[in-house]
């Protein structure tokens, strides 16, 4: 049989079902990856700096492996939809395979393709705790917040990880290009590097003996990144390490060590990110939706000047401009300053959260649709959030976690002020240019 596998969120060889499956009944196997496209979407197009530097260099791991074990990795610009239907008939593939991203506009590609294909499209489980035949629910009808399906999952198995890599069969006879590489540099703050072997060994080093998961729960709203948080999000959302491997490293610390309120905070965290998958796949298309799956309306704005200070870290909060400015040189932001970020952009300003929501996915090199834009409508009051979101202060989220003001300091968050507005000679209030 002659079988094509489609990466998409999942750069992995260990812990990939769709792939082990894949290879097991291949006689020929093609491997292929589309780069993401780059839709206008609200003020932003195209990826920043930071989260291409670190997809280029999990893709080019993933190829780097593959190459090791006989078998290359197919990188392609354009439509899924139009490519692999060409692909298959190249290659005489029988079947094509692929996990199942959440998100609309995911859903709707696999569609597509499923229906120009003359094969079979097979989809196979994402990088998810529980496959869906085991939660006690269906995606549908799941609890729409996050405590109710706590609940109703906390007590299921974690299925253990596939231990090794399959066995691949021989690529067959097509032209295969090299990677392009990117000029940005992970930044010295946060010097990650995409790809498996770097994410597992930072899995190691927090879940040893002495390592960071010990004190996970008093330090994980640290503002800086590897100073309190496990930083694993970025290799789980390219899917570089599966969250079923996460899993089995906190267990076996647990087993080793003893449980603590930190282990078992960072497992409430896993679930966390696995509720915000499966209410994105229930949600589909109202993800997008200023009201959410709520239907309420929202009122918001959008004051250009407004926005662009905010995106470029100058606004008149040192402690937002911080972390805006963080984000833009590293690709990454704590937890607690998205929190603080978001709100700033919906409460202080009005702003659809939407266009947050889209910065952030340009920018954050730990991007998935389901965490980014399920975090977003829960702060704003249209998603999960029963207290119907989140209204920070500003100042005393900044006496609390920035005391010193070290943070905003390094960041040079602290900007000169500037006026709300200008007026023209009429006196009409207009955005500063």
């Amino acid at each position: 049989m002659n079988a094509i596998y489609w990466f998409q969120n999942d750069l992995r060889l260990q812990d990939n079902a769709g792939l082990a499956a894949c290879a097991a009944r291949a006689g020929r196997l093609l491997l292929v990856y589309f780069w993401p496209r780059n839709h206008p979407w609200f003020n932003h197009t195209g990826l920043g700096g930071q989260r291409q530097r670190f997809l280029v260099e999990s893709v080019q791991a993933l190829r780097d492996e593959l190459l090791s074990r006989g078998q290359d990795l197919l990188v392609l610009e354009g439509n899924p939809e139009q490519a692999l239907p060409q692909l298959a008939r190249q290659v005489s593939a029988d079947v094509v395979a692929t996990s199942r991203a959440a998100g609309y506009y995911e859903r709707r590609t696999r569609e597509r393709v499923a229906l120009r294909l003359a094969v079979p499209l097979e989809v196979h489980r994402a990088n998810t705790l529980f496959d869906e035949q085991d939660l006690p629910f269906t995606p549908g009808a799941m609890p729409g917040q996050f405590t109710p399906f706590r609940a109703r999952v906390e007590a299921l198995p974690v299925p253990a990880p596939a231990s090794s890599a399959p066995e691949f069969p021989p690529p067959p006879d097509i032209l295969f290009a090299d990677i392009e590489g990117v000029a940005v540099k992970a930044h010295p703050a946060l010097p990650v590097r995409g790809g498996s072997a770097g994410g597992l060994r930072r899995l190691r080093q927090w879940t040893s003996r002495g390592g960071g998961i010990a004190v996970y729960k008093d330090t994980r709203d640290c503002l800086d990144g590897l100073d309190g948080s496990s930083t694993l999000s970025p290799w789980l959302a390219n899917g570089c390490v599966s969250v079923r491997q996460v899993a089995a490293a906190v267990a076996a610390y647990e087993a080793a060590e003893g449980a603590n309120d930190s282990s078992r905070w960072m497992s409430f965290e896993l679930l966390w990110r696995e509720f915000f998958y499966w209410r994105a796949i229930a949600d589909d298309v109202s993800l997008f939706r200023a009201s959410g799956a709520t239907g309420k309306a929202r009122r918001c704005t959008f004051e250009p000047r407004n926005f662009a200070r905010w995106s470029q870290g100058d606004t008149n909060y040192p402690l937002v401009n911080a972390l805006v400015r963080q984000l833009l040189a590293t690709g990454w932001m704590s937890n607690r300053g998205r929190q603080i970020a978001a709100s700033c952009l919906v409460n202080e300003y009005g702003i659809d959260w939407r266009y947050g929501a889209a910065f952030f996915e340009k920018h954050l090199i730990d991007f998935e649709v389901a965490s980014n834009y399920g975090n977003w409508q829960y702060l704003a009051g249209v998603g999960a959030d029963p207290r119907g979101g989140r209204h920070f202060d500003i100042e005393k989220q900044s006496a609390r976690f920035d005391p010193e003001g070290l943070f905003t300091q390094k960041w040079g968050g602290f900007r000169p002020k500037q006026p709300d507005y200008v007026t023209d000679a009429a006196d009409w209030p207009l955005p500063a240019s």
